[in-house]
Parts: structure tokens; sequence; C-alpha cells
């Protein structure tokens, strides 16, 4: 049966962490913003931090600086499906020509070794994708099967087995998950291979139609998917095995994410709903590979990672079969039982360290991660926006999509310094209800709880992706249907919706398609 951490552990470790860092002991270094060079604010600077991200409760007028969602980074919206590809606007001449580097390398298409080309060899030999790209879709969201039979773009499914007691316990002192690889198939299931290994499995799945009555004579339908691994290729499943599918996010405004000061999203945290509101958001706190530490964690639809250096190396690693010298097997998630695999040809390059790719192209595709820009808000004024807002605040949605924050200052010229942003997320974790549970326990979070998804540019799905599927698994075809699969935490918002008068839902989708 799956397993989640027990709550004694839930509920006491984040209390820990976060009277150790109100009271500077020692344990709470682990959690500041190592990753990042980091001037500290002077309380001049604090009382502007907080005069600038103090909401106004007039709803009848657009609000200052919230049109600019990625503060100084923010380009403008274009009406092209290359929206969520441009440089942010702030980039010096050369953080452009690597940002211009970088995009080349995300596009790259990775070839099996031996290869001539021996900068891009190095493919698989188990994968899921052959670049970045082809996960995140002009560096927007995956697109999940539609059902039987249809191939998934951009969609695998992570696997785990519970570890033993212990080692949860441990994994706050040492940062062993509460989870272990499945035995035979590693951490995530790839369904492509090269020629002469057999791909992992085919990902099946099957939708369930669920009517939903909303007020004023309006019906919703979800679909509510099953997954099956089919056509495993290495034998049968461990028979403890957890599986919980993945659609690759969209990429914009990670480097903002990522230069969000950790107080400022710790002090958000309320484990015990000190403030009885129902709720109890509680940070990810994963450990560094790179800094041989715990950090907070950011990226990833369970905060998995605390760096985008570290999710880029585990993509690469995971998801394409690339060694880096985060992630140096040659073999990428193939395990012990996967002999063929594990004896397969490696692409390391001697130039290149001995890895698929070295640290200078891990770091310059971070970068581009990084600075990919956020397209200004449309339609600010719109009356009909204007009292989508109202309803989207007083419905308690900001309870989780926190607005707005201030980057930390950083030294150098790093474009993410500083900036007023407006991503629409408190990067914690949160209980969002059996509905939307995949029984799967990652790092601190158990087996119902998501990190909250940013909001910022979620309307230009349909132009960027070419569909409107979200939530991790993009069960929802519409912002309609996410909000409705909302539980848990966000249960008593998810009614608010579905009992407000039509025209209120209408003006509150209206507002989300604004972001």
């Amino acid at each position: 049966m799956p397993v989640s951490t027990p709550k004694t552990y839930r509920t006491f470790l984040p209390i820990i962490v976060i009277a150790s860092i109100c009271a500077g002991m020692t344990a709470a270094q682990s959690l500041e913003d190592i990753h990042l060079n980091v001037v500290p604010r002077t309380e001049t600077e604090r009382a502007r931090v907080d005069a600038a991200t103090a909401l106004p409760t007039d709803f009848s007028k657009a609000w200052p600086f919230e049109q600019n969602g990625g503060g100084a980074q923010t380009v403008r919206s274009r009406d092209t499906a290359d929206a969520f590809s441009q440089p942010a606007a702030n980039l010096t001449f050369e953080q452009e020509l690597e940002f211009r580097i970088g995009n080349g390398m995300f596009r790259r298409v990775w070839v099996s070794p031996p290869a001539s080309t021996l900068a891009s060899d190095g493919l698989g030999p188990l994968y899921n994708a052959r670049s970045c790209q082809r996960c995140h879709l002009k560096d927007g969201r995956g697109h999940p099967p539609e059902g039987p039979g249809d191939s998934a773009v951009s969609m695998f499914l992570r696997i785990s087995i519970p570890a033993p007691e212990a080692s949860e316990i441990a994994a706050y002192i040492d940062g062993i998950h509460p989870t272990a690889p499945d035995p035979t198939y590693g951490t995530q299931l790839q369904d492509f291979s090269l020629p002469g290994h057999k791909p992992e499995y085919r990902l099946d799945v099957s939708y369930e139609e669920i009517e939903v009555p909303l007020a004023g004579g309006e019906v919703a339908h979800l679909r509510a998917p099953t997954y099956r691994a089919a056509d495993l290729g290495y034998g049968p499943l461990h028979a403890n095995a957890m599986l919980s599918p993945r659609v690759a996010p969209q990429m914009i405004g990670m480097g903002l994410l990522e230069a969000i000061p950790s107080e400022d999203i710790l002090a958000l945290a309320d484990p015990e709903d000190v403030d009885g509101d129902g709720i109890s958001g509680w940070p990810q706190i994963v450990w560094s590979d790179v800094y041989d530490q715990p950090m907070l964690g950011r990226f990833g639809h369970k905060a998995g990672n605390p760096t985008l250096l570290e999710q880029t190396a585990s993509a690469f690693a995971g998801d394409i079969g690339i060694s880096n010298p985060i992630h140096p097997a040659g073999s990428g998630d193939c395990t012990d039982a996967q002999t063929d695999c594990r004896a397969a040809m490696h692409g390391g390059d001697a130039e290149q360290s001995g890895f698929e790719i070295d640290q200078v192209g891990l770091d310059i595709v971070t970068f581009y991660s990084q600075t990919l820009a956020v397209p200004a808000r449309r339609n600010v004024s719109d009356p009909e926006v204007l009292r989508g807002r109202e309803v989207f605040y007083t419905t308690g949605c900001p309870s989780c999509h926190r607005p707005n924050y201030v980057t930390h200052r950083l030294e150098g010229d790093n474009p993410a310094s500083f900036q007023l942003i407006w991503p629409y997320t408190d990067l914690l974790l949160h209980d969002m209800g059996p509905g939307l549970a995949d029984n799967r326990p990652e790092g601190r979070a158990n087996g119902q709880e998501w990190r909250t998804a940013p909001l910022w540019g979620i309307g230009m799905t349909k132009l960027v992706s070419g569909h409107t599927y979200f939530l991790h698994d993009g069960r929802a075809r519409s912002l309609l249907e996410a909000v409705l699969w909302h539980g848990g935490e966000a249960q008593h918002a998810r009614d608010t919706v579905v009992d407000m008068p039509p025209e209120e839902r209408a003006a509150l989708i209206k507002y989300l398609e604004s972001l």
C-alpha cells in the first residue's frame, strides 16, 4: 500500500526548521540561499519591499506594476507561439548572447553514441525525449495523451517504492528521501530506447467523465484519469511500486522564482494552521547534491529540486539519458538490473571532462532557463478582468497563489536582482485532496500534497502549446476544470466557485486568462 510521511514528522519538522531560522541557529544555515550571491537587505530596503508588495484594496482599476509580472524582465506580450521563448528584457548584450547559445542547446537533438557529432551524442540508452524542447514545447506546457492508444507527448510516470520508516527520519538528517527507486525501473519510466534496447513501458491512460453541477444551471465535466504502465520491457514492477504522472510545465520566470528570498517563502508556512484559515502550507526541504546539505525545494510539481542547475541536471540524466557532473552515470536512469543498458556505449567526451554534457554546457542551459521572459499581462483594465480579480481575491485564492514578491538584491549584473514580480505562488506544499492525489510521497510531500503552481502566463497556454490542459498531469481541459479539481485545503475556495453566479465565474476565468 502507498505510504506517506507520518503526521508526527510532517508537522514537527517544519516548526523546527522555521523556529531555527527565527532563532538564527546553525541548523538553519542550510536553508539560506547559498545558490545566490545575495546582498543583505537594509532596513530601508525592507520597508520599500513591504510597501511595494502591499496589495491595494481598490479593485476598480489596474494596480501599479501588476502588468509587468516579471519586473524589469517582462517583455511585450506577443500573439505568436514563441511568446514564452523570449529573452528577459533586462539582459546585457553578453547575457543575450549566452541566452541564444543556451536556446540552441535547449533545442539540441541528441543522438546515440558513437557519432561524428561528439558534442551531441550520448542519448539514452533509455529516454523520454531527445531534447529539452521536445518536453517543454515552445518553452510551454507538455501535452498529455488524449486517451487509450494516443501517444504521450512530454509526459511520463515517476516511480518509487516505500522505504523503511527509519529512512523517513533520516531524510531530514542525511537528505535521504522516504522512498526508494524501483529496483528494476529506477525513478521514472522511459518509453523510448536506442536500437538493441527495449523501452521500459508504454503509457496507457483512460478517462472517466464526471459531471459537476454549477450554480445558475450550468454544468461542468471533469475527466478522471487512470494510468497504467503497459507493455513492460523488463519484467513486472515492484509489488509496492507507486506511479505518478508528470506533464512538463512552462519555463518562463524560473530564474525569478529562484531569486525569491527563502525567508519570504518560509514566512508563509503555517503547518499547524495557526491562523485558522484552513490553509497549512509548509516548505519542501530537499538534499542538494551540489551543496551537500538540505535546501528549500522550489522546482518540480512537488518542489523536488532546490535550484535550476539541479533541476536541469536531473532532466538531462532522467529524461534524455545524458551524463553530467551532477549525475555522472552514462546510462542515465538505468538500474543494475538492466545490465544491457548499463553496459551500453557511453557518449562521454574527453573534451567535456568525460561527460556527455559538461559543467559549461549545463550552466549555459541553466542560464537560458533562468532568463526566459515573462510576457506582460493583457487587458488589465478590462472591466470584466477587474471584476474577476476581485472574485479571485475575495474567494481566497491568494492564500496559496501568493501574488507578488521582491527578489533578492544580488551581486553583479544578475538580471533577477531586486525585481517586483507577480508569479501567484507561495512555492509551498499543500494538501490538494484525494481527487488530485498520486499517493506517492516525494521528499516531505505526502501522496496528496503538491507545490502551488505559478499562474503567470497561464492565459497564453493555448497560444504557445496549442492546448488548454492544466494540472500536473494535464487532466483539466480548461481553467475552470483546473479550479474544480481543487480539494483539501482548497476545497472551500473550490466550493465557492461552484456556488457563485455564472457571471462571477466567467469573470474569474477572464482574470486568469489575463495573467
